[in-house]
């Protein structure tokens, strides 16, 4: 999925507000649509992406321990270099998007990573597929600024977190998918094919991008207005989203052979497992977030992360790891859309891709953390060490959270309508 390079005084100044819950219409009044043509088609696009990212998962850590030998610290560099990369390109990523319009960044972004995944088929040494790697996040990062963008302009203001659950049944739909699509062509060593595999799915991604708006009309933008490259909106809620990503990805990273060397034939239905109870409740309980509030939700889905990680750190059996996979689906899925909406919803529309290119350069930041420095403590004393240095994670996640966000409410600045109508200028 480098540190924050935020002033301090920046930090001081925001937080998370309590998410009030969103009036209802009253009897007979018409609820704006959340789900139309350009909602679907940038969530088909994504999700054939992520399909190529869960490809990439199973095969990337399993090429540099078995094939480059380079063990668990080069795979948490692979993990580095993927987020660093896109960590640096995050804060230009808002205004090349309000530039030169969301599917121009998709496209950019799906042709960068087809490029580095096939020749990543190439690949001799680790020093080549670190460089490959950071190609992939810049690409990764434009699809999913842009697409996130996209999702939060077509969507109305009170139903943001539902959308966010909604379109992130792409990302866990391919995450879930693609490791099985990606083992089952790997083999024990057919690592040329399913690089190729993999970016042959990014490829299809650049076609199919063809059928969502280039951008949205907002009519509220001030004519002026020059969004900020950070936005210090994003700030505390993405500090909180890094935590949590910073776990999920030591477990990303450690999982493929930490569940061979516990007795699993592989890991894709570790994968599967995760996100078939992400898919789940996000499609079902889409609307929690907006009921329980966000700081509620956070904090249900942090502690389920940190016990789910201690049960995988300290029980190395098969039955620990597959309830571990479901109660780290359980955890991500309320995350994200509880913390993007409360994002969303502070900002005027004109600041609404520099927030959200601010706020999910957390998810590499929170990515930079669990390969660099969890990665190293797998190497230095076991996958399962690694593991419950990403349940600490969670805990200081769930920390800053009450100590920093709930403690300290701000509230929502008034939130725009949503819903606007797609063009093609």
């Amino acid at each position: 999925m480098a540190a924050p390079h935020v002033a301090a005084a920046s930090m001081a100044s925001v937080s998370l507000p309590r998410t009030p819950l969103p009036e209802r219409p009253g009897p007979g009044a018409p609820r704006e649509r959340l789900i139309s043509g350009p909602f679907l088609s940038v969530t088909v696009t994504a999700f054939f992406f992520f399909l190529y990212i869960g490809i990439v998962l199973v095969s990337v850590p399993r090429f540099i321990e078995e094939e480059l030998g380079a063990g668990e610290f080069g795979v948490g560099l692979s993990v580095a270099s993927f987020a660093a990369a896109a960590v640096f390109a995050r804060p230009f990523l808002g205004r090349l998007t309000d530039r030169f319009g969301r599917r121009a960044l998709m496209m950019a972004g799906a042709v960068m990573a087809a490029a580095a995944g096939a020749l990543t088929a190439l690949a001799t040494a680790l020093w080549h597929v670190l460089l490959l790697r950071a190609v992939m996040g810049l690409g990764e990062a434009a699809l999913f600024v842009a697409a996130s963008t996209l999702i939060a302009d077509l969507s109305p203001a009170n139903r943001r977190a539902e959308a966010a659950s909604y379109f992130s049944v792409a990302v866990f739909g391919g995450i879930g998918i693609g490791p099985t699509i990606g083992e089952a062509v790997l083999g024990d060593d057919r690592f040329a094919t399913t690089f190729l595999v993999g970016s042959a799915f990014a490829l299809v991604t650049a076609f199919t991008v063809l059928g969502v708006p280039r951008r949205v009309d907002r009519t509220a933008a001030p004519a002026a207005a020059k969004a900020p490259l950070f936005h210090r909106a994003a700030l505390w809620p993405g500090v909180v989203l890094a935590t949590g990503i910073a776990a999920l990805s030591v477990y990303f990273a450690f999982i493929p052979d930490h569940s061979r060397e516990v007795g699993l034939a592989g890991s894709a239905g570790l994968f599967l497992v995760y996100s078939a109870v992400s898919l789940s409740l996000r499609l079902l309980a889409a609307k929690v977030p907006e009921r329980l509030g966000a700081h509620r939700t956070v904090s249900i889905a942090l502690v389920t992360l940190t016990l789910s990680l201690v049960l995988i750190s300290s029980v190395a059996e098969p039955w620990a790891l597959w309830l571990g996979a479901a109660g780290i689906g359980a955890g991500m899925a309320f995350m994200y859309p509880s913390l993007m909406a409360n994002v969303v919803n502070r900002v005027g529309d004109h600041e609404r891709a520099s927030a959200l290119s601010s706020f999910t350069m957390f998810f590499e930041v929170g990515s930079v953390a669990g390969g660099l420095v969890l990665g190293a403590v797998g190497q230095v004393f076991s996958k399962q060490a690694g593991f419950f240095g990403g349940a600490v994670a969670t805990v200081i996640g769930l920390v800053v959270l009450w100590r920093f966000v709930v403690a300290t409410p701000t509230e929502p600045e008034p939130a725009t309508a949503g819903g606007l109508a797609p063009t093609a200028s």
